[in-house]
């Protein structure tokens, strides 16, 4: 896999950080635009090895920190799932610019939310695949607890996310709240692929179910059987990696699907 370490603009002119995975000595077949999951990174192991599967197979893949995150310009505070949304679509802008279009969207988490609701803004992308993603980025309200009505009485918060701490604002969850996800799902238009683990104790597998029956054909589900959210098993989040090349292809070059060997383009 070769790699490139990049920088863009978002919409307000702060730049973010950002990393292309490429197959060694090809062109890519496609690109894929990759949305970390709440308060990640781009350089988190489970989406390494997501992308390194990928690249295996021929597709190159864009992942970036949203504003305020790892190595990106910007305040964390003043971010919301509204410019984590506005981040896709300049990223998409910067790869159809510099190399081609994105064909494919995966989202982890919240990022998968990210990646339904910017799919209507990128219109190169073909296929949309979520992990572990929330049916309604709302969720994230609920699931800050006694930390949400402290946010919604005081006007923002510091909170203790998997050991770091992050302050949100009210606008924060307002954005949330006004985000209407089941018409973005049900509108989507493009291949679906829904990825969830029945053991998720962050994101409950409820909501793959409730994403899978609001989206229209073509779309598809797969159980990630004793994953954690956010992958830390490598065969998981490799595996994922293999079936989205393998499910991709379908819709960004079906005409390779010809032959044994087409599920790995290297075997």
């Amino acid at each position: 896999m070769q790699f490139k370490k990049l920088e863009f603009a978002n919409a307000a002119g702060q730049k973010i950080s950002a990393r292309i995975d490429l197959p060694a000595g090809e062109k890519p077949l496609a690109y894929a635009l990759f949305a970390h999951c709440f308060t990640c990174s781009k350089n988190i192991k489970a989406i390494s090895h997501i992308s390194r599967a990928l690249t295996r197979r021929g597709i190159g893949v864009l992942r970036f920190d949203f504003t305020g995150l790892g190595e990106s310009e910007g305040n964390f505070a003043d971010t919301n799932f509204t410019s984590n949304v506005d981040d896709l679509v300049m990223a998409a802008d910067f790869l159809k610019i510099n190399y081609e279009a994105p064909k494919i969207l995966i989202g982890h988490s919240l990022g998968g939310a990210a990646v339904l609701q910017s799919a209507a803004r990128i219109p190169s992308a073909v296929a949309v695949t979520t992990i572990a993603a929330p049916a309604d980025p709302a969720h994230v309200s609920r699931a800050l607890g006694e930390s949400s009505e402290i946010i919604e009485r005081r006007g923002e918060a510091d909170v203790d996310l998997a050991g770091r701490t992050f302050k949100i604002k009210k606008q924060f969850l307002d954005d949330l709240a006004a985000v209407r996800m089941q018409e973005t799902i049900r509108n989507l238009n493009r291949a679906l692929l829904i990825f969830h683990s029945p053991y998720d104790r962050i994101v409950g597998i409820e909501n793959a179910a409730k994403i899978f029956q609001t989206a229209r054909h073509p779309k598809s589900f797969i159980s990630l059987d004793k994953a954690d959210h956010l992958l830390m098993d490598k065969k998981d989040s490799l595996y994922v990696g293999a079936i989205i090349a393998t499910w991709a292809l379908m819709y960004i070059a079906p005409d390779l699907i010809t032959e044994p060997g087409f599920i790995d383009k290297n075997s």
